[in-house]
């Protein structure tokens, strides 16, 4: 049995989303909601102590526009997808990050995990920002994302990684569920061990079938790792710099609640499109929209 539901996106266009009946093995999907606006303007609107694990993927301010790759739309995916990836310095950009940041802390549950994804041009600079915001007991691993994909220089080392920084609310009490991935050795071949801070994971290759076009694409193996890692079952995740919603679909499909924030309504359009594709019905729309799945509510957002 299927069901259709029709969706308006935040620029008022209407698609439709159809679902199997009775897909899930095991998992129910949790919750989910998608807004368009400012990270910042929504930030009082979530309530207190409500965010189990907060991941923000902002613009890694590379000083250049980020755009659809080449020929996405001979794919069938989104084509003219872009954001302004540009501050005037790199204080203006670490401020603007540290205000939205400090804006959503209260939001977070004591028990809460705070991720910022990051690279080598800010991450030190982001690093010493947490360490003041959240106090440097509360910091808990600076994880690679090392990817392998990309160009080289003759002039340097290939980079090849990114950085996460991880820290809790509470050092104390914060959740970690430790991830489990297949052990390389001999010894131990065909058995699991517990993950490291470098995580292998491939970057999106331009034939994955999980590709949306959105430009900097993160894949839904990395995020699956990490919302199953530090958010618990039940719990809510909340990306405010949502992009093409590999974090809102990653916690869906785990059964969290999550809430995806973007002020590009070309990335909600497409994040919500996913999520209406695999069937999780949820919303999109101006902050204080309400999403969920039946006979749920979704997760708690406030008027601003």
């Amino acid at each position: 049995m299927t069901r259709s539901r029709e969706i308006r996106s935040c620029d008022g266009s209407l698609f439709v989303a159809s679902a199997s009946m009775g897909r899930s093995a095991g998992i129910r999907d949790g919750a989910w909601k998608v807004l368009c606006a400012d990270w910042l303007a929504v930030a009082a609107g979530f309530a207190r102590g409500s965010i189990d694990f907060l991941y923000v993927d902002p613009p890694f301010n590379t000083g250049k526009t980020q755009a659809s790759p080449a020929r996405a739309g001979a794919r069938g995916r989104a084509d003219d997808a872009a954001y302004a990836d540009a501050w005037a310095t790199m204080g203006d950009y670490i401020a603007w990050l540290r205000e939205r940041l400090d804006a959503t802390l209260p939001a977070m549950k004591r028990s809460g995990v705070v991720a910022v994804h990051c690279d080598f041009r800010a991450c030190h600079h982001i690093r010493l920002m947490l360490d003041e915001l959240q106090g440097e007991a509360n910091f808990v691993n600076h994880l690679i994302w090392s990817y392998g994909l990309g160009g080289s220089s003759p002039r340097r080392f290939a980079r090849k990684h990114d950085d996460i920084l991880v820290y809790a609310i509470d050092a104390a009490r914060y959740h970690f569920e430790p991830p489990m991935v297949p052990a390389t050795s001999q010894r131990l071949r065909g058995e699991l061990k517990k993950a490291t801070d470098v995580l292998d994971i491939p970057s999106l290759n331009n034939m994955a079938a999980e590709r949306t076009g959105y430009p900097t694409q993160k894949p839904l193996e990395l995020l699956t790792l990490l919302v199953g890692a530090f958010a618990p079952a039940g719990g809510t995740v909340l990306d405010p710099c949502c992009g093409s919603g590999s974090t809102i679909e990653a916690a869906v499909r785990l059964g969290r609640d999550a809430i995806g924030v973007d002020q590009n309504p070309r990335a909600v359009e497409i994040a919500t499109a996913r999520l209406a594709a695999r069937g999780a019905v949820g919303a999109c729309g101006a902050h204080g929209s309400v999403g969920g799945r039946r006979g749920r509510s979704g997760p708690r957002v406030r008027p601003a």
